[in-house]
């Protein structure tokens, strides 16, 4: 069994060696002879670390590639602590070894997964050459509907058949339930503090309703019938495809599923990655297009208006994501700060237009 070293200093030629040869790629023959390193994703991603590794071989390469992409644990103490009491790193890990190999959705292909305590390593493949999605910039509308069809392919097949995942947490009722409502209370202060240029003055003025509420929420995300969402679903996470060979859209950094309602995950995209006025140009069409391509695989029972109300419902919930990412992480890096400062605005901007804090006092009657 492959142990898992402190990290970036642990990779060596012989770690990468007993990968590769594990994995298949490489030769007996063969042996890694050297590697380079180089961070990427500075401040996009933020409970974990990537680095791009390129390596050369002696004797026999076989099929083992010249570059890795290397996910491993956040060399920030604060990120890292609350990455373990979400078990962000065992619920990824999982996922590629349990669901990825079974899953329509597109992901990257994977050399080696492991975890142990707070150690963590995934290696794939480099994607480089794809375009990493920007919540700066945010989606126009074909990245957005491309966006959409990839939902449409991870929810439809657990549709109502998610029990036997019992390692992915209930957005109810679970720890990352109770998480999310301790560290929103703690992360609000911090919001409005660090984000009051791009909050509108809404937000304040129904925090304590919407933390009071939070519970009632959760229930409502919570109810039948339930599937699998990605759980932190934004442009950062995706990568476009640029060429002909390319799949048109991959889903990477699989920390956060969940078993919860999966109007959550498009609203999440939707609301803070989208750009607000391509989603107020085409929102309802956008909902739309998700509830038929679900109707194509035979899951019935999405009509129009309930998947509006539920849409609705679901962006006034994920305000507990923009409260909890942007109160309680670090936000020294720039990168980090900038694509945080658009997801506040974009969730407000929804938040108001579509009148979700209406929604509270029917939720608390």
């Amino acid at each position: 069994m492959i142990s898992i070293p402190a990290l970036p200093s642990g990779f060596s030629n012989g770690l990468l060696t007993d990968i590769l040869q594990e994995h298949g790629c490489l030769p007996s023959s063969g042996t890694v002879s050297g590697i380079t390193q180089s961070l990427i994703g500075d401040g996009t991603g933020m409970m974990a670390e990537l680095a791009k590794l390129s390596l050369t071989y002696h004797g026999d390469q076989g099929a083992a590639p010249p570059t890795l992409i290397a996910k491993f644990s956040s060399q920030n103490p604060t990120n890292r602590e609350i990455s373990m009491s979400y078990k962000l790193y065992e619920r990824e890990a999982r996922f590629f070894q349990e669901i990825a190999p079974q899953s329509a959705t597109s992901t990257p292909s994977i050399y080696f997964v492991g975890f142990k305590g707070d150690q963590f390593l995934i290696l794939m493949e480099d994607l480089s050459d794809y375009q990493v999605g920007s919540q700066v910039i945010g989606a126009d509308l074909r990245q957005t509907e491309l966006a959409i069809d990839e939902l449409v392919k991870l929810h439809g097949p657990f549709w109502g058949q998610v029990t036997e995942l019992d390692w992915v947490p209930p957005i109810s009722g679970s720890y990352h339930a109770d998480n999310m409502v301790q560290f929103s209370a703690i992360g609000a202060p911090a919001t409005i503090e660090r984000f009051a240029d791009y909050l509108t003055p809404d937000y304040a003025q129904h925090l304590p309703a919407f933390l009071s509420a939070l519970p009632s929420l959760q229930a409502l995300m919570n109810q039948n019938p339930v599937t699998l969402c990605h759980g932190d679903f934004r442009m950062e996470n995706l990568l476009y495809g640029t060429s002909i060979e390319h799949d048109p859209v991959m889903v990477i950094d699989w920390q956060g599923p969940l078993r919860a309602s999966g109007m959550n995950d498009v609203a999440l995209f939707l609301g803070q990655s989208t750009q607000t006025a391509v989603r107020r140009a085409h929102e309802q069409a956008l909902v739309q297009r998700y509830a038929t391509g679900l109707q194509a695989m035979g899951i019935g029972g999405l009509d129009g208006a309930a998947a509006f109300e539920n849409y609705r419902l679901s962006v006034l919930y994920n305000w507990v994501y923009v409260t909890v990412v942007a109160g309680t992480l670090d936000v020294s890096n720039p990168t980090a700060y900038a694509w945080m400062a658009q997801m506040v605005a974009r969730q407000s901007a929804a938040s108001d237009d579509l009148g979700c804090y209406d929604l509270l006092k029917s939720i608390m009657a």
